[in-house]
């Protein structure tokens, strides 16, 4: 068996492997290694050299930028497509930004499809009569669960005084129907880079189209549709009255590494839809990547790294913590049973509000382990006879009951300043905000009070700490690795798309965090004093045995 210092070691060791071979192959896909050849011009007099392949936009033609759209999703001819964006003289250097207005079929206002048909071909030569044309094609719709209509539960005044009855009809069946998508991003590698045809990448390769001339080989212009740029918030309903939709178009340049980086988080957010996450949880993956300057990309990955580390030992030592605990003695019961009935609370309102898997699914594992320490703070046992079973609680000795005195006390102290605050504030909400149902409003109530009073319930442990003069019976391994937790969330608060309420709480911890360091600095530690484990280090010493 391992002990817990070489298990840590072991975790940590783990994780700096990770990370380096995460910086190597990142590495990898933004520097790629060029063919071992001589420039463009000693090539072409030389004749080539073997095995390089030679980008066709070095040749500098005169090229143009055309999208179709269409039903079907693959054509033939220039048969029952439509024309919508036209640049004739069209510069890869110059970024634009383009706005049209495409006509819907009646196929996709009945929960069809519309594809683009994206072509850069030489300028003044159809697409289909051009041998060096490229081309790729993007979906304009998608499928999603229409958002449900909020309404006053008062007055029943909904946020659109006026609904369409077949979009009523839709928002009942809960079904997904057909959304546009209004942005479309285009870009074209520009770098005349040679590749070599021995270590081509595979992320690029298939986005490649390579032609003969003379005695090289050339690659045609690289296009590339950025989906990351396809959000949610720009997505619009497709009805049957439908006839036109507006379609933003824009261009600009991309270079090598940017492309190979930006394909492999394509493919990564593609993996995530596959394993069952929702178009609403892929967007939120999108939102890190697309609204995020790069640099800071590169460090919120390395933040996030070390946000996974703690993660891990803060839950170990956590687990650790609780598992072990024999006594309540300097702890607050009533702040175990806030603390569970919070993360209880905002699991269901993340839930309700349809948040992203990847802070829905931390909030219910957290939830799960609140309900665990509730049972072990209250000295809960379940007995079992037959098919009935009773729940039995442990009791309490002096030193405990002394502690939920103190815990009491601050209660009492808290509940004039809070109830009030929280009922005030449900009754304001459901007068002036609107909600989906009583249940959204039941739930937005007890969550805006967690999150705008909750703070106020961790203030009975630092009572009872300041009436013990002691915080040596609090986990502060664990509150180590959270605190570091807490910090780095303050940057995720900015980074991942979540409701206002809870990117505020954020900040709330630290100040919590703060108090209690300033506590552990005020109580010095004494060593006659019960641990978390309801152990004091004299007592360890007495029962250890001596050496000869």
């Amino acid at each position: 068996m391992l002990s817990r210092s070489s298990f840590t070691s072991l975790v940590v060791g783990v994780f700096a492997v990770y990370v380096a071979h995460t910086c190597w192959v990142m590495y990898g896909i933004v520097c790629t290694r060029p063919c071992p050849a001589p420039g463009p011009a000693k090539e072409e007099r030389a004749g080539g050299a073997a095995g390089c392949i030679w980008p066709y936009l070095a040749r500098r033609p005169k090229l143009q930028l055309s999208v179709y759209t269409t039903t079907r999703s693959n054509i033939g001819a220039e048969n029952n497509i439509d024309l919508i964006l036209n640049v004739e003289d069209f510069d890869i250097e110059s970024r634009f930004e383009r706005t049209v207005n495409v006509s819907v079929p009646k196929k996709t206002r009945n929960n069809g499809t519309l594809y683009a048909y994206i072509f850069l071909h030489h300028a003044g030569i159809l697409p289909w009569h051009d041998g060096k044309q490229v081309h790729i094609v993007s979906p304009l719709t998608t499928y999603m669960v229409p958002k449900p209509e909020e309404v006053n539960l008062i007055t029943g005044e909904s946020t659109t005084q006026q609904i369409e009855a077949e979009k009523k009809q839709t928002n009942a069946l809960d079904e997904p129907v057909s959304h546009w998508r209004s942005r479309l991003t285009l870009n074209v590698m520009v770098e005349d880079f040679v590749f070599d045809g021995s270590s081509l990448p595979a992320d690029v390769h298939r986005y490649m189209k390579m032609v003969q001339l003379g005695k090289n080989v050339h690659y045609l212009p690289i296009l590339f549709i950025d989906q990351l740029s396809n959000r949610v918030k720009d997505l619009m309903i497709i009805n049957r009255s439908t006839t036109e939709l507006p379609l933003t178009v824009s261009y600009d340049k991309i270079s090598l590494g940017k492309l190979r980086f930006w394909i492999h988080m394509q493919d990564a957010v593609f993996s995530l839809q596959q394993f069952g996450f929702s178009e609403k949880d892929a967007d939120e993956v999108k939102g890190i990547f697309v609204d995020t300057n790069l640099y800071f990309l590169a460090l919120t990955f390395f933040v996030a790294a070390f946000h996974l580390l703690f993660d891990f030992l803060a839950f170990k030592n956590d687990i650790s913590f609780w598992k072990k605990k024999k006594s309540m003695t300097g702890m607050s019961t009533k702040a175990v049973l806030w603390r569970c009935f919070s993360t209880v609370v905002i699991f269901l309102f993340l839930l309700d509000e349809q948040t992203s898997l990847l802070v829905l699914i931390p909030a219910g594992v957290g939830a799960v382990i609140e309900l665990w320490k509730v049972k072990k703070a209250l000295k809960m046992t379940v007995i079992w006879r037959g098919m009935r079973s009773t729940i039995q609680f442990g009791a309490y000795n002096e030193s405990e009951k002394r502690t939920e005195a103190y815990d009491t006390q601050a209660m009492k102290y808290l509940s004039y300043l809070l109830y009030p605050l929280c009922i005030g504030g449900a009754a304001y909400s459901l007068l002036n905000v609107k909600y989906k149902s009583w249940y959204s409003w039941l739930i937005n109530s007890f969550v805006n009070g967690v999150y705008a009073f909750g703070f106020l319930f961790m203030l009975p442990q630092l009572f009872v700490n300041y009436k013990m003069k002691s915080v040596a019976h609090l986990p502060w391994k664990a509150f180590t690795y959270k605190a570091f937790n807490t910090f780095i969330d303050d940057i995720f608060a900015f980074i991942i798309t979540m409701p206002t309420s809870h990117r505020l709480a954020c900040f709330r911890d630290d100040v919590v965090f703060l108090v209690y360091l300033y506590q552990r600095w005020l109580y010095p530690v004494d060593r006659s004093r019960v641990n978390e484990y309801g152990e004091s280090y004299e007592e360890k010493l007495k029962r250890k045995p001596h050496r000869d």
